[in-house]
């Protein structure tokens, strides 16, 4: 009765091993300690007493120990290099393999800093036909062979290891490309910044009062995004879509800026196609960020629908747009023109919330609010608003037109319902 006991205990070895690896297999902390989990738990259904943990590597072919465990000289990492013929051997072999003298050298190479002859019994870890790395065990307890139990252990585990290997790779991959294209786009990002910059300032060349409009507008859209709570790339995106938004303006002609009174019908559209030249204009072009040709041409599109080029509702644009287009009548608003002065920020704050949720989306202008408040109260890193608009406004001012657009739109949801 004593094999059928043992087999028992085996077995039951190998159950609370699985139990256990159970919540390790997708996790993605930590994989080094996770990987000394899962060779204790081999060494554990198996009875050995000395076990590593190696990943696979294609480019170049090798072996690299993630984790080992009861080998006295063990290097840290141990690397294997696998000739081709090696590769082969392991991906096309099925199950454990348990070795013997001179048989190593047909799945394992002695090129690299650990011996093959340490290993009494390895374990491709395949996923999908593929390799990914390999279990090695050293001598087991009391020196005894790896018989069929605890090869069949080690093959039902080897199934979940191999899962929690391929699950780890396929994350560094993925880790290292996002790392690699974020640094990528960091520096086409700077790229942009700097040459939009001088773009944005060679577009408001047309009348002294649109001087630095663009690139304040990019600076105010950035900033209500930022407040908004969206990520570093997103901020960016709508700085580059502020600098840009007017570009289709270098068509227009040039006296229609210094006009001291209302446009005419004519003169009003031939404005108003700034926005489908400027759309014309950037479609081709590939940039980082892929909103900027639909807030060029919408950017004074209104969410009731009373905006051109196409007369779209809120639910039509997208959030970019909305930003931009609120961030483009706010400096209109707070610049001078040759038909009005410059208002106040308060006057124009007041307005702003007047005309929403008509006119623009809430949301955006509370992210508005929030950064002139950030402004007024100094507590911003950066001042976005210039000081002379921002100083003549307080928190509690700001305050209290928040109060107000919150009271408006709890008010018409009651109303509604």
């Amino acid at each position: 009765m004593a094999a059928p006991k043992d087999n028992f205990r085996r077995l039951l070895r190998t159950v609370e091993a699985l139990s256990d690896l159970g919540p390790e297999i997708a996790a993605q902390e930590d994989f080094p300690q996770r990987a000394r989990l899962m060779v204790a738990a081999i060494l554990q259904a198996s009875g050995a007493r000395e076990g590593v943990l190696f990943s696979f590597s294609d480019k170049p072919s090798m072996l690299i120990s993630v984790a080992s465990e009861g080998f006295a000289l063990m290097p840290e990492p141990a690397v294997i290099p696998l000739l081709p013929k090696h590769a082969y051997a392991l991906t096309a072999s099925r199950g454990a393999i348990v070795l013997t003298p001179g048989s190593a050298e047909s799945y394992l190479s002695s090129n690299g800093n650990v011996a093959p002859e340490l290993f009494r019994c390895i374990v491709p870890l395949k996923v999908g036909g593929k390799l990914v790395g390999m279990v090695a065990l050293g001598r087991r307890e009391g020196n005894e062979l790896y018989d069929a139990e605890g090869l069949d252990a080690l093959e039902l585990l080897s199934n979940y290891i191999a899962l929690a290997v391929q699950n780890h790779a396929l994350n560094q991959t993925l880790a290292n490309r996002v790392s690699e294209n974020l640094r990528l786009l960091a520096s086409l990002h700077g790229f942009y910044d700097n040459a939009l910059e001088a773009f944005a300032s060679a577009i408001d060349v047309k009348h002294i009062h649109l001087h630095g409009h663009s690139l304040r507008v990019g600076r105010y859209a950035a900033a209500i995004g930022e407040a908004m709570g969206m990520d570093t790339a997103e901020v960016a995106g709508l700085r580059s879509a502020g600098y840009l938004h007017d570009i289709g303006k270098v068509a227009v002609d040039k006296r229609l800026f210094a006009k001291p009174s209302p446009l005419d019908p004519e003169e009003f559209r031939e404005m108003a196609d700034h926005t489908i030249v400027g759309h014309q204009i950037v479609l081709g072009v590939q940039f980082p960020w892929p909103r900027i040709a639909d807030v060029v041409r919408s950017h004074h599109e209104r969410a009731d629908g009373s905006g051109y080029p196409d007369g779209l509702m809120l639910s039509d644009t997208t959030l970019p747009v909305r930003i931009v287009a609120l961030a483009d009548t706010f400096d209109a608003m707070t610049s001078e023109r040759p038909y009005r002065e410059r208002l106040s920020i308060g006057g124009t704050l007041s307005e702003i919330v007047r005309l929403t949720p008509q006119k623009f989306d809430p949301d955006v202008v509370q992210g508005l609010l929030v950064q002139i408040r950030r402004d007024a109260a100094g507590s911003g890193r950066n001042q976005v608003v210039e000081e002379r608009i921002s100083s003549s406004i307080s928190p509690t001012d700001v305050d209290h037109m928040a109060a107000t657009l919150q009271h408006k739109l709890s008010h018409n949801r009651l109303f509604l319902a």
